[in-house]
């Protein structure tokens, strides 16, 4: 689990107890006594888990998760409480709290939840790197080109997209063969990715 954990609580206790378990597992924890705090340096923060104390003075956990979303910032999040409070767990899920655990905190639950957490991030690394990859990729192409291969992404035949754009179907594979060079692949289904990914489509 490389990526750090945000461990937010203004419970030093809470704190202290929370980081000894995480580092013992090989997590790097960096804490803040309060939301303020943490809101003060996450824009500057590389991604990470959170850990938050749904109840704290002046902003509490769900709150924040609010705040940070404003911010654009989705980081997978655990969401910690004293209280039973049904509504505040259906309110953190809502926010996209990947886990809503009850103090004392369990270990293994907490150990489980990081690791979820930890994999998100990395699948959302994951699909960032691939999206950049697709709109380097139609970037690259000319304004010809990227007409074909969004035709092609619709499904249109060579044959349609000659007749739509005035074109010969030879010139149109020309198209095509060229489109397929700078994409590495003459897979139909691949270069319909491309350029899927590349308008941000999920």
């Amino acid at each position: 689990m490389s990526r750090t954990v945000y461990l937010v609580d203004d419970d030093e206790t809470v704190r202290s107890a929370l980081t000894l378990l995480l580092e013992t597992v090989g997590v790097t924890v960096k804490s803040f006594a309060s939301p303020e705090a943490f809101l003060t340096q996450a824009a500057n923060l590389p991604p990470g888990c959170l850990i938050l104390d749904i109840r704290m003075p002046a902003i509490s956990g769900l709150k924040l998760q609010e705040k940070l979303s404003a911010q654009g910032i989705f980081w997978p999040t655990v969401i910690i409480s004293g209280h039973g409070d049904i509504e505040a767990c259906r309110r953190a899920f809502r926010n996209g709290a990947i886990d809503y655990l009850r103090k004392p905190v369990d270990e293994q639950d907490l150990i489980d939840a990081i690791q979820k957490g930890q994999a998100e991030l990395e699948a959302c690394q994951q699909r960032a790197a691939e999206r950049a990859e697709a709109q380097a990729l139609v970037s690259a192409l000319s304004p010809r080109e990227s007409e074909v291969l969004e035709m092609i992404a619709k499904g249109v035949t060579t044959k349609q997209i000659a007749h739509a754009l005035g074109l010969s179907p030879r010139t149109v594979e020309s198209h095509r063969a060229a489109i397929a060079a700078k994409a590495g692949t003459t897979s139909t289904a691949e270069l319909t990715r491309f350029w899927l990914e590349a308008q941000g489509d999920p």
